[in-house]
Order: C-alpha cells, then sequence, then structure tokens
C-alpha cells in the first residue's frame, strides 16, 4: 500500500512561516510522499519561496511538487523552481520523476496546467491568435502531462500519480460559479490522463470546489486545494498496478 499525502494552495508568505511544519514533521507516520499541487505562494516572489522552501526542507519524506498561477504573479517561475529545487523538492513542468517506495516504484507526472474549459463549454484554436495561443499553451501542458505519463509506465512504474495545478474535470470544480470554470482548468488535461493511463490525479487550484471527481476514463481526481480539504494535507492510498485513491 501506498500512502500518498498531497495539498495544494497553501498561498505561503512572510508571516506563515513554520505554519505547516508542525504538521509535515509527522509525514513518516502517516505517508510514504508529499505532493504540492501549486499555489505554494502568494505572489511568485523569491521571497515567499524561500518560506516555503524551508517548511519542506529536510523532510524524511520525498517532495514533489508543480508551481500555480500565483508562484507565476511576479514572473519569476524560474527563479522560484530554483529555490524549491535547493530544499529538495522535485519541481515538475512537463516532466516525470520515480520515487521507490518499499520495492515499489511510484511515478508522478506533473505539469502546472491551464484553462480552456471542459467538453461541450470550451474554448478552441479558433479566431484571434491570443484566443489560439491560450488553447495551444494548455493543450502543450496536457502533452507534456501525457508523455510523462507514458515514460513512467514504460520505465516499470507500478503506480502513476497525474499531479496538476489545474483541474482536469469538472467534478471538483463543483461550488464554483460555473462562469470561471473556463479558468479553473481543461478537459485536456483528463483526456491526457485517460489516454496514457494514471491511478490517480491530483490537483489544486478550485478553493471553493469538492474534494472527489473522476475522469470519463474512471481515473479517481482529488481536490487538495487546503480551502477545500481545510487541513495540513490529506492521504490517499494506492494499491501498485490498480487504481484507487481512497482519502484515510
Amino acid at each position: 500500500m501506498i500512502r500518498v499525502a498531497a495539498v495544494g494552495d497553501i498561498h505561503m508568505g512572510a508571516d506563515s512561516q513554520g505554519v505547516l511544519r508542525p504538521a509535515f514533521e509527522t509525514l513518516p507516520d502517516c505517508a510514504d510522499l508529499l505532493l504540492l499541487a501549486g499555489d505554494l505562494t502568494r505572489h511568485g516572489t523569491p521571497q515567499e519561496a524561500r518560506v516555503v522552501a524551508e517548511e519542506v526542507a529536510d523532510l524524511p519524506v520525498p517532495v514533489v511538487a508543480v508551481l500555480g498561477n500565483h508562484d507565476h504573479h511576479d514572473e519569476k517561475p524560474d527563479e522560484v523552481t530554483a529555490i524549491l529545487r535547493e530544499a529538495g523538492v522535485r519541481v515538475l513542468e512537463g516532466q516525470g520523476t520515480v520515487v521507490e517506495i518499499d520495492g515499489a516504484r511510484v511515478g508522478i507526472a506533473g505539469t502546472k496546467g491551464f484553462g480552456g474549459g471542459f467538453v461541450g463549454r470550451s474554448g478552441s484554436e479558433f479566431g484571434e491568435h491570443l484566443m489560439k495561443e491560450f488553447i495551444r499553451y494548455t493543450r502543450r501542458c496536457a502533452e507534456g502531462l501525457g508523455t510523462s505519463l507514458r515514460e513512467l509506465a514504460e520505465d516499470g512504474c507500478d503506480t502513476r500519480v497525474a499531479l496538476t495545478h489545474f483541474a482536469p474535470v469538472p467534478d471538483t470544480l463543483a461550488g464554483e460559479p460555473l462562469e470561471i470554470y473556463p479558468f479553473l482548468g481543461s478537459y485536456l488535461l483528463a483526456e491526457a490522463i485517460d489516454t496514457a493511463g494514471a491511478d490517480l490525479a491530483v490537483h489544486g487550484h478550485a478553493h471553493a470546489g469538492t474534494e472527489h471527481g473522476m475522469t470519463s476514463g474512471g481515473v479517481p481526481v482529488r481536490n487538495v486545494a487546503q480551502p477545500v480539504i481545510r487541513k495540513a494535507f490529506n492521504v490517499y492510498h494506492l494499491q501498485a498496478r490498480e487504481r484507487a485513491g481512497q482519502p484515510t
């Protein structure tokens, strides 16, 4: 049994130093790894990134993260990424990583993702250049996620997790205003997950959403935005080579 702890949208700043560290230090008792589903900072500044880095540095479990839209706001995502990586965090964007847990190979594929909407009410690559680029950017994120998941399967991973910030399904957005669904996620992410295969999909971003959802292909989706789960992290149990994802 693989125990996956996950949280997103912790939005840390100078005044939140040490808030999550006590909870994170309990992770070895209940989890084998920690996933951070983006929006780790408030405004994406290097100073805020250092607060996050100190919060997760030297934890006794692997930490894997993607950035969120807030982490891009100061337009220094590369610097934010570098600071987190210096603290030992595996920050993914169109990439995968493998964590060894009790002989099992757990693959995590990650991307921030982007918006565009969901089947029946989604944007398309038509019209103005800016609209085309909006959807093309989402498509590139989804393609990177799908490629990473396939590569992890080829690498012999027993279990695969898709980690994003934006939502792959509308299920986990229930509670958010319908008008903003196109800015909260895209069906292209779910298509990539279903086509390449995964055992669990984890995202954040939707603060007023719902925790549980599922892709049309049957992959469990969990919205782990902290305002949704209302705790430092949730833990999900995965059985290698079987689809699961029920919270403890």
